[in-house]
């Protein structure tokens, strides 16, 4: 809740369109087998049917709510096969009673019986070992591919699944992009420190604090290396903003988390930001394993950026063709000069930018 009343975050928003797609294809899904069932469908059939694909939908809402919200953080780190035989268990008994919910109320209203009559009839069905051979067979596959989906989206960062699915990128495509390189600061002492199983945890739960306000604010993270995060936004005033917010929402996670981080690690993760803007070429590479790539000078810019954080004794460094586009409201500026930075023929002219 804000001063201008409740707004959910980019993260919320494109979990609750996940719940809804998750939803809607599977009332489509009931709805197309029906609708094969029905060799000549009266009025009142169709009626039935939009009642009961009406009740499907919302229950499918419960069991997206399920996929999406509940299951994960339930078996975050279990391994994949129990993770996956897990949730199939618990989401078929969800699945049962959801049949339980449509068949009992489509007895009472389609076939006027008695409630006690519409149970009965529904644990007579459920005994029909071909029924339930059929509906478990059919739930199984639904999440399968429902899990599929989640994957994939969650492989390649929130809302590239769709245009993957469409080919987007399977010829190249040049766009004009902000590029943030971010990287955890005095990496190698604490890495000497905390040896590398603690280490490594550590490097985990700092991935995904910063993460989550990259993805809060519509980043798409390009890829992990090590503890350095590549993340870009499609050019526009509004993506400009989110970037510069997304760091403000990273350090206030880290920040919330800092006894957590003391107790379980005795420091407090820092981060070092290079940014940069301009055109990138993104396209699918690969053969036995495909992936969504990145290339153009605006890449190796970015990074070089990133590395003169070291050298200036600052956090925050972007280039002047951002600085440009910026109101930068919640930071102070510093003018760093033209600086030579490796690999680069030409100097770039920087700034630092400081709470």
């Amino acid at each position: 809740m804000n001063e201008k009343g409740f707004s959910l975050t980019s993260i919320s928003k494109f979990r609750v369109r996940r719940i809804a797609y998750i939803a809607l294809f599977w009332m489509l899904i009931d709805l197309v087998i029906k609708l094969l069932d029905l060799n000549f469908p009266s009025h009142e059939a169709i009626e039935s049917l939009a009642l009961r694909e009406v009740l499907v939908f919302f229950m499918s809402l419960v069991m997206g709510y399920m996929f999406v919200y509940t299951l994960p953080s339930l078996f975050i780190r279990s391994p994949l096969i129990v993770n996956f035989f897990a949730k199939s268990l618990i989401l078929l008994l969800a699945a049962l009673l959801m049949n339980f919910i449509v068949h009992f109320l489509e007895n009472i209203t389609k076939m006027n019986m008695t409630p006690g009559d519409a149970v009965n009839n529904f644990f007579v069905e459920m005994l029909d070992r071909q029924w339930l051979i059929k509906k478990t067979l059919y739930w199984i596959v639904l999440f399968i591919v429902t899990q599929l989906y989640l994957e994939i989206n969650d492989k390649y960062s929130p809302g590239v699944f769709l245009d993957i699915l469409k080919g987007k990128y399977t010829h190249p495509k040049v766009e004009r992009r902000i590029v943030m390189f971010m990287d955890l600061k005095d990496s190698t002492p604490i890495a000497e420190r905390l040896g590398h199983e603690r280490y490594f945890l550590f490097i985990r739960d700092f991935i995904h604090d910063v993460s989550l306000a990259l993805i809060e604010k519509g980043g798409i993270i390009y890829q992990y290396v090590g503890d350095e995060i590549v993340v870009s936004w499609t050019m526009s005033p509004r993506n400009v903003r989110n970037c510069l917010t997304a760091i403000l929402v990273a350090r206030k996670n880290i920040q919330k988390k800092s006894a957590r981080y003391r107790r379980k690690y005795d420091t407090l993760p820092e981060f070092r930001i290079g940014i940069h803007v301009g055109e990138v070429t993104v396209g699918e590479i690969g053969v036995i394993k495909k992936d969504l790539a990145m290339s153009g000078d605006i890449m190796n810019t970015a990074a070089r950026i990133r590395s003169v954080c070291a050298d200036f004794n600052e956090k925050f460094i972007v280039s002047k063709e951002f600085y440009d586009k910026t109101t930068l409201k919640d930071f102070q500026v510093k003018d760093l000069g033209t600086v030579d930075l490796k690999g680069k023929a030409a100097s770039m002219q920087l700034f630092a930018l400081k709470f």
